[in-house]
């Protein structure tokens, strides 16, 4: 049961939500109607003058807004319009994580063998075998290594086998762009991959590009992890004080090499990205190799891909974070990595398949469970990446309030980013947004972005101390990205019942401290 960010504890009354819909007629309130309550009114008629922007003509907005606990609603504009929900789509897939793997799921990564150990050698091959972790670094590989080296094998008369046949082979989404290959945001998906990093984007490197030392010299290039399965094509040039830095870092489509141009400065400072490996199994796979080789244990054979037999013995594991810790990085940054493995790993458990489809029907399975419909939406993907998934506002609004009853709602609810929230960890994506209004602490929502679909889902307490939840989705807009209006209709919400209550078309959202991507989610360029 969730407790409110003001300490008001809510209580769900089953079968509210459906009720409410019945009785809402399907166009939205306009400022002229008539309410039981002067207040629901007034907010109905501030929303729609925030809507009535000229950014909005000819988009699509739909917005919802209902009592948490009673299901009430307060606010529907076109609620039951299938929009692209963008990065909202990773509320339904973590909601049925939690449901159907559990709040204490974990990956393990192992090294097995079916070979003899005859004293300090290993008479065949090492499998490095992967179950879907996201969270696995360079360091954990390397104490795989590490139990491997402590068990006195010294010479593996083999080679280093990497086992991802957990998931299948399909390493991008459904309807995924091609031209968002290279980028993190669309890593390929492996049940054996690295991240370079804690925010544990797994399946991709970090490139950092520093000066030289001199003018002409090529810049300095550092890849993380530490790795040849990347390669490096350097055609930079460092140039004179005061000129900038004009670099680009791109990894030709279909392979791992990774070409460095143009200029920086000796005092351009560093150019840090990160792109996306092909094949991202390869990576870990070598990585690890090259672990085993830094402690003395030299391997006979090289880096392959294959199965692991039948009856091979586990000689080293590690086991991840539960999903409930992984929820935070996950949920806070929006990792789209995080979601499609979940659907695979939910794919696997419900039907013994790794795949995207079978994830998608565990998915659905789920959603019945809190009266959401699964029929009146499309899924495409568990991240919300792909263009085909498409939503209502109303199943998530249903969404919200059904899982409220579960037991690992309060882990998830704290995943949620909240609005103008310092802490990296606690804000996320709402880092820099609504700060010094009355969100501020309080809402806790998911956003999403693509270009042409913004949204924002969730919680907020009013000055009143009504629990609502909302979901706001924007689709096919011309001009940039509205995500203030989306933070003017949430610290509506948050102001509504208060005594100070703003009168309609004064209340804004100061302009984020640091500048905001337009077309993704602002973590995705590590903007927030």
């Amino acid at each position: 049961m969730r407790g409110s960010i003001r300490g008001v504890v809510a209580t769900l009354a089953a079968g509210g939500l459906v009720a409410a819909f019945n009785v809402v007629p399907s166009a939205f309130p306009s400022a002229d109607e008539q309410f039981d309550e002067p207040a629901a009114s007034d907010l109905a008629a501030d929303i729609d003058e925030i809507l009535d922007d000229p950014r909005m003509d000819g988009s699509q907005a739909s917005v919802v807004v209902a009592d948490a606990e009673t299901g009430d609603v307060l606010y529907d504009r076109d609620g039951e319009n299938r929009l692209m929900p963008a990065s909202n789509q990773k509320m339904v897939t973590s909601a049925a994580a939690m449901e159907l793997l559990g709040p204490d799921y974990t990956f393990t990564t192992t090294v097995e063998s079916d070979a003899q150990q005859r004293g300090r050698v290993l008479a065949g091959d090492l499998y490095l075998r992967g179950t879907g972790d996201p969270t696995m670094l360079a360091e954990d590989y390397e104490a795989l290594a590490d139990e491997i080296a402590d068990a006195g094998i010294q010479r593996v008369h083999g080679a280093v086998v990497a086992d991802d046949t957990w998931f299948d082979d399909v390493r991008l989404g459904l309807g995924w762009d091609w031209d968002d290959e290279q980028y993190y945001y669309s890593a390929q998906i492996s049940a054996l991959s690295i991240a370079p990093d804690t925010d544990y984007d797994a399946g991709t490197v970090i490139i950092k590009v520093d000066p030289g030392s001199t003018v002409g010299d090529e810049p300095e290039v550092t890849v993380i992890p530490d790795n040849d399965y990347v390669e490096i094509i350097n055609e930079a040039e460092t140039t004179e004080a005061g000129t900038g830095r004009s670099i680009g870092i791109n990894r030709d489509r279909g392979s791992n090499t990774i070409r460095i141009t143009g200029t920086i400065a000796t005092d351009g400072g560093q150019a840090r990205v990160w792109r996306s490996v092909w094949e991202p199994t390869g990576l870990a796979a070598h990585v690890f190799h090259d672990a085993l080789e830094e402690r003395g244990v030299a391997v006979r054979g090289d880096v392959e891909v294959g199965e692991t037999p039948d009856g091979a013995e586990v000689l080293a594991s590690h086991e991840s974070m539960t999903l409930s810790e992984l929820l935070i990085p996950f949920m806070k940054l929006s990792n789209n990595g995080h979601a499609e493995v979940l659907m695979k790993a939910m794919g696997r458990e419900r039907s013994d398949a790794g795949t995207w489809a079978a994830g998608r029907e565990a998915v659905s399975e789920a959603l019945q469970g809190w009266d959401v419909d699964p029929s009146d939406m499309a899924i495409a993907d568990g991240s919300g990446l792909a263009r085909r998934n498409w939503v209502p506002p109303n199943q998530l609004i249903a969404l919200l309030r059904g899982i409220q009853d579960e037991p690992w709602f309060d882990a998830w609810y704290e995943s949620m980013p909240l609005a103008g929230a310092e802490e990296r960890f606690e804000g996320g994506t709402l880092r820099f947004r609504m700060d010094g209004t009355a969100a501020e602490g309080n809402v806790r929502a998911k956003t999403g972005t693509l270009t042409g679909a913004t949204a924002l889902s969730g919680y907020v307490t009013t000055a009143d101390d009504q629990e609502l939840v909302f979901s706001i989705i924007f689709n096919n807009y011309l001009s940039g990205k509205p995500s203030d209006l989306e933070d003017r209709i949430a610290v509506r919400l948050a102001e509504h019942g208060g005594e100070g209550e703003t009168s309609t078309g004064t209340f804004s959202v100061p302009a984020p401290p640091v500048e905001q991507p337009g077309d993704v989610e602002c973590s995705w360029v590590k903007a927030c």
